[in-house]
């Protein structure tokens, strides 16, 4: 029983979302935290009752009947549901649970639901950061807590978006709906963003102790397969996006030590990537390539697949990534991907044709508070022997990033390079 906690966690973080979807639609988007309410009652009465009767045999059908019960009575109580209650009652109770029926249309239904809230929370009247918190609020299951805590803000700032959003709701009266033909498609990028800032976060933290927060990813990745598998959202960016996803998160288990501490792409095990991820990646990847759109997400993509299929990283086919990153500063003309592809031109033509790159992106572009800018430019430095220039741009790294795990890695790159030592490894231009 001391593991009830966790698993009502668990089962909440992968019903939360399913159950907050359907009972929006049933009670109005725009009552969407009577949803959310009715869902977490679930979770706190199976917290204070599985520890002494035990845990059911199907503990998500139990939460899915308690959400339903709860569901009827908020119906036959309120006023406002008395119009359409036989109708709302009869859905209700003939609401069956996937894990009994996973090919009942209610099933069908339950991922059109969840569809529709994606669309809602990433809707263009709501802002940006906005969009992320409610996603991982209603499709995801996380709390307030665990919110600030991945963005490093304030709970107290988090439950303002999430409450400044729901008046978005409310005040747009956003339908609770796929949209469809051009709608669709101006909606559906907002949704690609939304989960892309979801992954990334999880994929690399923006501070705190830990550089990967994988919960993150893996919700980004199953929210982002679903929309791939729906009819509306099968196409090739998103499958695309989905590909990028999984190819990258497939070497997560080989991107730090035991300690927490960041490996390079040439010191990692490989053979700890997951082989299974890299494959449903590849298949992502391929299903992307259909028609003739080349979107951001495809050459990204592209950028992994060529470093998740190197046997090691001396047989990285760094020409291909060059190629790709050629390409993809022409969709995005950023100073991040003008760095990232410095380190590939670099791998090919040696570390002096990599600062020279660097040297003229400076000149145009403002990265002076990027701290990547200064780690790569030491990187290059140290490589031609120029250890107190490497050094002077190591410490200015040090000094504007706040990821401990980075800071650390960085000082230990400080430290070889005031020794002095030989030419420190190159970056990963991944």
């Amino acid at each position: 029983m001391t593991d009830v906690p966790q698993l009502t966690e668990h089962l909440f973080r992968h019903e939360a979302g399913k159950l907050v979807s359907v009972l929006a639609g049933i009670f109005g988007i725009e009552r969407l935290q009577l949803a959310e309410d009715v869902v977490q009652e679930a979770l706190v009465r199976a917290l204070r009752t599985w520890p002494y009767y035990g845990v059911p045999k199907n503990p998500a059908a139990w939460l899915t009947q308690t959400a339903k019960n709860l569901a009827l009575d908020v119906i036959r109580r309120e006023k406002n549901f008395q119009d359409k209650q036989p109708q709302v009652i009869a859905f209700i109770e003939n609401w069956s649970d996937s894990s009994e029926r996973s090919d009942s249309v209610f099933e069908t239904e339950i991922k059109d639901d969840r569809l529709r809230m994606m669309f809602v929370c990433c809707h263009p009247v709501i802002p940006t950061e906005a969009q992320v918190a409610l996603t991982l609020k209603t499709l995801c299951g996380f709390g307030i807590p665990e919110i600030s805590r991945a963005f490093l803000t304030s709970e107290a700032a988090i439950a303002k978006r999430l409450t400044r959003a729901k008046q978005k709701i409310r005040d747009a009266r956003i339908a609770f709906e796929i949209p469809t033909g051009e709608e669709l498609l101006r909606r559906l990028e907002g949704v690609l963003q939304s989960l892309y800032l979801l992954f990334n976060e999880g994929y690399k933290a923006s501070s705190g102790q830990n550089l990967v927060r994988e919960e993150l990813c893996r919700e980004a990745i199953r929210l982002g397969a679903l929309l791939a598998a729906h009819p509306a959202g099968s196409q090739p960016r998103v499958h695309a996006l989905v590909a990028l996803m999984l190819l990258n998160a497939a070497r997560l288990p080989a991107r730090t030590d035991a300690l927490g501490n960041i490996l390079r792409l040439e010191e990692q095990d490989r053979s700890r990537w997951d082989k299974s991820m890299i494959a449903r990646g590849m298949f992502h990847l391929a299903r992307s390539a259909a028609g003739s759109e080349l979107s951001e997400y495809h050459l990204q993509a592209g950028i992994a697949a060529v470093h998740c299929a190197a046997n090691n990283f001396q047989s990285t086919d760094w020409p291909q990534i060059l190629s790709l990153y050629d390409r993809l500063i022409q969709i995005d003309n950023s100073p991040v991907v003008a760095l990232n592809r410095a380190v590939a031109v670099a791998q090919i033509n040696g570390p002096r044709a990599g600062l020279e790159i660097v040297e003229s992106i400076r000149k145009t572009e403002m990265l002076e508070s990027y701290y990547l800018l200064y780690a790569v430019l030491a990187e290059f430095e140290s490589q031609v022997n120029n250890f107190e220039s490497a050094a002077r741009n190591l410490r200015r790294a040090i000094d504007l990033t706040e990821l401990k795990s980075e800071r650390n890695f960085l000082c230990k790159r400080l430290a070889a390079c005031e020794a002095p030592v030989p030419a420190c490894a190159p970056l990963d231009a991944s």
